[in-house]
Formats: structure tokens, C-alpha cells, sequence
């Protein structure tokens, strides 16, 4: 199935042994010989209570005489404890024990079996006590009232360290909140009281809400405050110094009014009522480490048809609404909707009917989230019982009793991967891997794999190219949030074909209010580049998660247009410095000189790597390749010049490395496929040689080489250097000679040096041959053409050299008025054209306006142009 649970805890198998071996000992302490006479207990009233901070689980069930215990199972040590034995028979609302395990807080309501008395004080429905536990002690009663209360323990600290003063939260029915302060001093060494607890001091918290969740890892309460037709959300942050800070008000395009009272993660007690769930809304806050904030929302049903469900991604300024249909096989919802947290990205489940996995980084496009119906298998695999998100990845399964850890399941994926005919799905599943997976090494090689099979089954993207820039992409974003505004993720821009079986309406939505300001502290992001000379209050500092959260709203805000690294300098800069190679007119020998040294720290960062991983068979990085060389080292400078504008607070060195990663990562992804493609089809060095036939292999090695050039051209990314040579020289073993000329002429395949240089050597005259090497000789460059003119020992290569050496002499060449004296008795051919020429050329060379063009000329001159015309003449003759 798409996501795995793996079991953290299992009540079945972690707590109900314990309980059993507990009752057969005590049996057989009460019945000399054995407990056949007391009665067994089989426990079905165990169930969870609560899951603190530290990950602790507190739990519940009643003894044979309907007394209700509490126990606690210690996440780290694996065992359980004994926390208290409430001696009347009544249900529990809530239970929450403090972080020394020294208090003990718990709601209970009477029990709602007929016949049995009103055990709590008269005229109360409710009970809430605090208890005394190292040992057990003293009992307060803190409140008991005609309303449920709920309580939960404050954790400052992640840790279990005792402190000498407890915070406790009470949550009423009646829609408020409170925080006790409740003091603890040990006396007779080990024993531990409440101190003055008469006058136990608290606050208000909140009031007038209608809804509330409970962070518990981040220690933050949300709550809603119902206005007329819409909602504000409020957070409140509870610090480790005892303060609590009002975050945040939201503003929620909904009506929470007439929907009753609603908590969220505030423990699984009694009134968990699963029947009713489709009948009420259900909205949950998730948050990541990124400052991401999605509000996830859903209506209750008034359709069998369709399901309705909203996304406020506050960190990105725009809601999506999505409406997913029913299939009429199973249209009847008997449960409701389960939105789980899933770092990157959010799960919709709707057991029997669809798994939708919003990514909540890259919301934009729909093809980047993946949406399953129940017409694939994974959705019967998925538990049918409610679950319950917790904090991070945390989820509770409250029916059984077990607490997971929620995964994408990287086998599933792959077999997704696959199997899958459709575009949306392969590029929804590409993303969710990278994003989500574990093991990245193991999954790129895999998803290499799929490309190389695959290779043309894509219709809708390109998955060369949407590999390489997410996998880049995600290979840095670890080392700092805010690379998801500065670096592409897709190469996919827009998206336009319908998905089926759900339809979305995205829709602008109004912004977070910061209550401690109105902007991020400028060591995250450039604001005032942003906003040109606007002038922006200065605020207090925000930490952590709100530093990142208020720097995303600030984007939103003023980054207008987005601020995505685009190619478009290093494009123009580089067909600049080819242009200027050309015509023999360079810029700076210290700026060309800075970007090759670019380059060859990008090209040293990814051989240290190799080294690691292992020497690669595909010969590539064996020559210099100075254009490749040169598009590396640019894209280096500009990237670097890119991140340094719009990430001022973090280290030069620090985003030079990353500059070096993520060019070296490219290169690396690149190789990466030719080198599974030249593995798979076992080809050998001897493949660099032209005096042999091609085979299948080189076929599918050429044909896989040239998708990457089409993918990686249109980007306009480097390539490492030897590809165009290796490229070169496949396909002079696998195509003929017109397909061959026609890839030369429109680009496909580049002439370099290597490939031809070899090509001379390798190949004798035949008249074939002589044909190829003459078609690809007059197609070269003029300074590559000149080496290799002096490699071939033939007439058309002396012709060639011959034609170069007088446009040389003649281009400045000033006739001066003479008279000519021809001696035709020095010359082989009485052909006067020709003698004249060849007159002239020696003059020339003979003065001094020639003396600067032999350096370096192989001692051509005018009569090795003779011969060469001669012979060209005569082979024109047929002669």
C-alpha cells in the first residue's frame, strides 16, 4: 500500500502480557496454590488515553469490580508502570501525566450503563482530579461540573527532567481554557506533595472557541473563534520559560458556528464516536520544519456522490478546494474523512473510497500530488478504522490500541512507478519518492532503472528532465528551507489535463496576521530587495518554525515575480564567450579563467564522490572539452551570485558548497543513467574505435545518449565533458551517412576534436571511408579544421590546407603597381593563371607583410599550393 505503518506500540503486545502476568501473580499471592478461583479479567476496556510529549502512552481499563486503573507504558525503557486506581466505576473523559511522572490529571464522567448511580458529586457530570502519585498521595479535585473538561499536561522540555513547577491545561466544555501552576516539593526524600494546593494559581487561556487541537511535540494550542459566516484560527505557542505567546490569527473561509463543540489530539477518551463522524465537519492544522501552515478542512456529507474537501495553504497564499467523486459500488460513507501529516505532504483518506497525497511544498500543480481511487488495490490494503495524526508522523489507531509511524512506502511506489499507464500518476509517484524516500542512492538507481526502460513512455513531461531537477533539487533543500522559492523543483511549469475522478478550484486567501510583527528578521531572505525602497517596520524576533513560517508569508507578500534560479544569463553569457572564441577576440583572460576554475572544483567534488561509489565504465571527464567546461563554471557563478542575493543570513562558504553540490549532482545524475545503460548492455572500451562494425548495444546506448542531450539541451544545463565525443563517435558506428550528416547539421551530434581526431587515425582511404572523413572535414570548425587537416595525409586534406594558407596570405594583402617578368621556365605547367598566382604567392611570402602568417604553418607555401592544385585539377580531370 502507498503508506506504511510501521507498529511503535501495540496494546495486544505491549501492555496486555504485562497485565496478565500482573493478575496471575497477584492470584496466585491471594490463592495459595494456584488462582482458579479469581475471576479473569479479559481486559476488553483496555484502551489508550493519551500520548505525551516524551512519547510516553498512557492507557486505561477496569478491573473485575469496574474500578478504573491507570497505566503507563515508557516509550524508551519498554515497560510499564502503574499509575493510579480510581475506585468507582466511571468512564474516562481525559488523562495527562506531568513530565516528572510526580502528577497525575484525569477527567471521568459517570458511567452510561442503565442502573448505575451517580457516583460523583451530586448535581456533576463531571469529575476532574489531580493526583499525587510518587506515591500516591493526596487527591484534588480541581473541578466538578455539569460539562466535560479535558486535561493536559505543558511540556517544556522534551525530556522527562522533574521540575518543581507543573503547567496544566483545562479544557471545558463550556469553550474555555485554562492553565493551572501547580508547585511540587519533595518531603521524607522520595515523597513528592502539592504545595499549598488550595489556591493553585491559573489564567485564561482562551474563550469563545468552538474548535481546538493540541500539538504536542510543539507544545501549541489552536483554536477557533467562530465569526458570523467566517472563522479566525489563533495559535498559541506555550514557551519552555512559562510564557505563552498569541502566534497568529487566520482568517478561514468557513462556518464553524452550528457545528457543536470539537477537539482535536486532546486524548481518546469515551466520546470518541466514529458513527457520527460523516455527520460533522472535520478540520485539522498541520505543520513541518519548513514553516509550512495547511488548514485542512471537510465539510460534513450531504452527498453519496461526491466528497468535498478544502486545503489552506497559508504559507503559499491560496486554498484548493478539491471534490472528489464516488464510485456507486460503495457510495454509502459510514466513516469520515482522516487527513494525516506526512512531513512533505498531507494524506486524505477516505477508507473504501480514495488516498489522496497533497504535496503541501509544491502545491501549484495538481500533477504533483498523487490521487488514488478504489479502483487500485492499495486502497482495500489501507486500515478500514479510524486513525488519528498525531505530532511529526505519529498516528494512533484508537480502535486496537496501536500507535504507527506513517510512511510512504517506497516498494509500493515503485511498483507505482511501473505499472502505472498514466503520466499524472508516474509524475505524482516521481516526486513523492524523491520527497519522501529513505534511502535516496537506492531509489535514484531504481528510477534510473524505470527512465532506461521507459525511456520513451512519458507523453505529458519528460522524465530526463523532471529527474534530473527534482532530484538535484531535493539533494540541497536539507541544508536549507528556503531553497523550495530559489531553485526549480519540476520542470513541468503548467498543467492543464483534467485528472480523473476529481476536480479542483484554487482560490487567493487572506494571509496570516503575525502578532509580534510584520516581517521576518532579515537573516532569512532579502525583504527590502523584495520591496524595492518600501519602507518595513521593524519587528521582534521570531524563532524556529515562526522565523521560517513569517519568512514564507513575506515571499507570498513581496516576491513578485517568483524568484526561481533560471538559465536565461548563463545561456546568453556562454553563446557570448563561443562567439568571441570564434572570431579570436576573448574578454579577460582572469574572468574565463575564474569560471574554468569553476568548473574544475564542480568536476574535483563529483570525482571525490566517485571514488566512494566505485570507478565508472562509461569514458567520460577523459578530455578537456572547454565548452562544456565553460557552461559548468558559469552556471556555478551565476547560481552562486543568485543565492547570495536572496540568502544574505546564511555563510558565503556555505552556499558556495551548495552551489558545488548541486552542480556536481547534476553532472552525477547525468552519468549516472549513461552508466546503468552502458552496464546494462555490457558494452567495452573497444566501442571508442571505428574499425569495427556497431552492434545492438551501441544502438541503445546512442539512442538513450541522444535523449539526454534533447532533455538536457532544452534546459540548458552542462554535460560532462567527453559526452559529445562519446555521442560522436556511437553515432558514426550506428547511423549512415545521410542520417549521420543530417544529426551533424541540425546539432545533434557536435564535431569535437576527440571523435575526430580518432576517426583519422582509425579509418584507412578506402573510398568510403575517404567520403565520410571529407563530409565531416569540411563541417568542422576552421580552428579544429586545420588539426586535423595535417592528421590526413591526402590531397583533400592538402587542398583544404592549401585553400586556408592563401586566404590567409591574400586577406591583407595590398597589390602594389609591378611589373611582371614571369620566367615560365621555373614552372612544371605552362598554365598562366596558375603561374601567375604562384608568382604572386612567393612574392608575398618573400616581403615582410607575410612573415608573421608561417608561424605555425607546417612550412606550407607557394609551391606546396602548386602541387595541391595540381593535384586537385587532376582528380577533377579524372585525370
Amino acid at each position: 500500500m502507498a503508506l506504511s505503518l510501521v507498529a511503535d506500540f501495540d496494546l495486544q503486545k505491549d501492555v496486555l502480557p504485562w497485565l496478565r502476568a500482573q493478575q496471575a501473580a497477584s492470584a496466585g499471592a491471594a490463592v495459595p496454590g494456584g488462582g482458579a478461583d479469581v475471576l479473569e479479567n479479559n481486559y476488553e476496556s483496555l484502551h489508550v488515553l493519551n500520548v505525551e510529549r516524551n512519547g510516553n502512552i498512557i492507557y486505561t481499563y477496569k478491573d473485575n469490580k469496574g474500578n478504573v486503573i491507570f497505566g503507563l507504558y515508557d516509550c524508551q525503557t519498554k515497560q510499564n508502570e502503574h499509575l493510579y486506581t480510581f475506585e468507582k466505576d466511571l468512564q474516562v473523559v481525559s488523562c495527562s501525566v506531568n513530565s516528572g511522572r510526580t502528577l497525575l490529571a484525569a477527567s471521568l464522567v459517570q458511567s452510561t450503563k442503565e442502573g448505575r448511580k451517580n457516583e460523583l458529586q451530586p448535581g456533576s457530570k463531571c469529575l476532574t482530579l489531580l493526583v499525587e502519585i510518587h506515591p500516591v498521595n493526596n487527591v484534588k479535585v480541581l473541578k466538578a461540573v455539569d460539562s466535560c473538561v479535558w486535561v493536559q499536561f505543558l511540556y517544556p522540555h522534551v525530556d522527562s527532567r522533574p521540575l518543581a513547577e507543573s503547567h496544566l491545561l483545562l479544557i471545558s466544555e463550556e469553550k474555555y481554557i485554562e492553565r493551572f501552576h501547580i508547585q511540587v516539593i519533595q518531603e521524607d526524600e522520595n515523597r513528592v506533595v502539592i504545595k499549598n494546593s488550595d489556591h493553585l494559581p491559573r489564567e485564561r487561556v482562551a474563550e469563545d472557541f468552538v474548535w481546538a487541537q493540541w500539538d504536542v511535540s510543539e507544545q501549541r494550542l489552536y483554536y477557533i473563534d467562530p465569526k458570523k459566516s467566517r472563522s479566525i484560527l489563533k495559535c498559541i505557542q506555550f514557551c519552555a520559560d512559562e510564557n505563552f505567546n498569541l502566534m497568529f490569527e487566520a482568517l478561514l473561509d468557513i462556518s464553524l458556528s452550528d457545528s457543536g463543540f470539537k477537539l482535536v489530539n486532546f486524548g481518546c477518551g469515551y466520546l470518541q464516536d466514529q458513527e457520527k463522524l460523516p455527520k460533522y465537519p472535520t478540520l485539522c492544522v498541520f505543520t513541518n520544519r519548513t514553516g509550512s501552515l495547511c488548514v485542512c478542512y471537510s465539510p460534513k456529507f450531504d452527498s453519496w456522490e461526491q466528497v468535498t474537501y478544502s486545503v489552506f495553504y497559508f504559507h503559499k497564499g491560496y486554498s484548493k478546494t478539491f471534490t472528489a467523486a464516488l464510485e456507486s459500488a460503495r457510495s454509502h460513507v459510514t466513516k469520515g474523512i482522516t487527513f494525516l501529516n506526512l512531513d512533505y505532504y498531507v494524506a486524505v483518506y477516505l477508507p473504501g473510497h480514495f488516498f489522496h497525497l497533497l504535496n503541501i511544498q509544491h502545491p501549484d500543480l495538481i500533477c504533483h500530488s498523487l490521487f488514488l481511487t478504489e479502483n487500485s488495490a492499495v486502497i482495500d490494503m489501507l486500515p478500514q478504522s479510524p486513525l488519528q495524526s498525531l505530532s511529526g508522523s505519529l498516528v494512533l489507531e484508537w480502535c486496537s490500541g496501536k500507535l504507527y509511524r506513517a510512511f510512504l512506502n517506497q516498494s509500493y511506489l515503485l511498483e507505482c512507478l511501473w505499472d502505472t499507464r498514466l503520466d499524472w500518476e508516474k509524475l505524482a509517484v516521481l516526486h513523492c519518492m524523491l520527497a519522501c524516500g529513505r534511502d535516496p542512492e537506492f531509489l535514484e538507481a531504481k528510477i534510473i532503472q524505470w527512465i532506461s526502460e521507459n525511456i520513451s513512455a512519458c507523453c505529458l513531461f519528460d522524465p530526463i528532465q523532471e529527474f534530473i531537477i527534482a532530484s538535484s533539487y531535493w539533494s540541497i533543500y536539507p541544508e536549507t528551507s528556503n531553497m523550495d522559492k530559489l531553485l526549480p523543483y519540476s520542470s513541468v511549469l503548467t498543467w492543464n489535463t483534467e485528472i480523473p475522478g476529481i476536480t479542483l478550484v484554487t482560490e487567493e486567501i487572506t494571509l496570516p496576521v503575525m502578532k509580534e510583527g510584520q516581517r521576518v528578521n532579515k537573516d532569512i531572505f532579502n525583504i527590502n530587495e523584495w520591496k524595492g525602497k518600501e519602507k518595513v517596520n521593524e519587528v521582534h524576533s521570531f524563532k524556529n518554525y515562526w522565523e521560517k513560517l513569517n519568512a514564507n508569508l513575506e515571499y507570498v507578500k513581496y516576491s513578485k515575480p517568483r524568484l526561481y534560479y533560471k538559465n536565461s544569463v548563463v545561456r546568453r553569457e556562454w553563446h557570448s564567450l563561443i562567439s568571441e572564441e570564434k572570431t579570436g577576440k576573448r574578454r579577460s583572460k582572469v574572468y574565463v579563467r575564474n569560471i574554468l576554475d569553476n568548473a574544475v572544483k564542480v568536476i574535483s567534488n563529483l570525482e571525490a564522490k566517485t571514488l566512494v561509489s566505485g570507478p565508472r565504465l562509461a569514458p567520460l571527464f577523459q578530455e578537456e572539452d572547454n565548452h562544456q567546461r565553460l557552461l559548468v563554471g558559469l552556471m556555478v557563478s551565476e547560481l552562486k551570485d543568485h543565492l547570495l542575493r536572496h540568502l544574505q543570513g546564511v555563510e558565503k562558504k556555505k552556499i558556495e558548497q551548495m552551489v558545488l553540490d548541486y552542480s556536481s549532482k547534476l553532472l552525477d545524475l547525468i552519468c549516472q543513467i549513461l552508466e546503468t545503460s552502458w552496464r546494462k548492455h555490457n558494452l567495452h572500451p573497444w566501442v571508442l574505435h571505428f574499425n569495427r562494425p556497431a552492434s545492438a548495444a551501441e544502438f541503445a546506448v546512442f539512442h538513450i545518449m541522444t535523449r539526454i542531450l534533447e532533455a538536457i539541451s532544452s534546459l540548458f544545463l552542462p554535460l560532462p565533458p567527453g559526452f559529445h565525443t562519446l555521442h560522436t563517435i556511437l553515432g558514426v558506428h550506428c547511423l549512415p551517412l545521410h542520417n549521420l550528416l543530417r544529426y551533424i547539421d541540425n546539432g545533434v551530434l557536435l564535431l569535437t576534436e576527440t571523435a575526430v581526431t580518432r576517426l583519422m587515425e582509425d579509418l584507412d582511404d578506402t573510398e568510403k571511408n575517404e567520403k565520410l572523413k571529407f563530409s565531416i572535414v569540411v563541417r568542422l570548425p576552421p580552428l579544429i579544421g586545420q588539426k586535423i587537416c595535417r592528421l590526413w595525409d591526402h590531397p583533400m586534406s592538402s587542398n583544404i590546407i592549401s585553400r586556408n594558407h592563401v586566404k590567409q596570405l591574400l586577406q591583407n594583402y595590398k597589390k602594389q603597381p609591378r611589373i611582371s617578368m614571369i620566367d615560365t621556365s621555373t614552372f612544371s605547367v605552362e598554365f598562366l593563371p596558375l603561374n601567375y598566382f604562384i608568382e604572386t604567392l612567393t612574392d608575398i611570402e618573400s616581403s615582410n607583410q607575410a612573415l608573421h602568417a608561417f608561424i605555425g604553418h607546417d612550412n606550407v607555401d607557394a609551391k606546396f599550393v602548386e602541387e595541391a592544385a595540381l593535384k586537385h585539377t587532376t582528380m577533377l580531370l579524372g585525370l
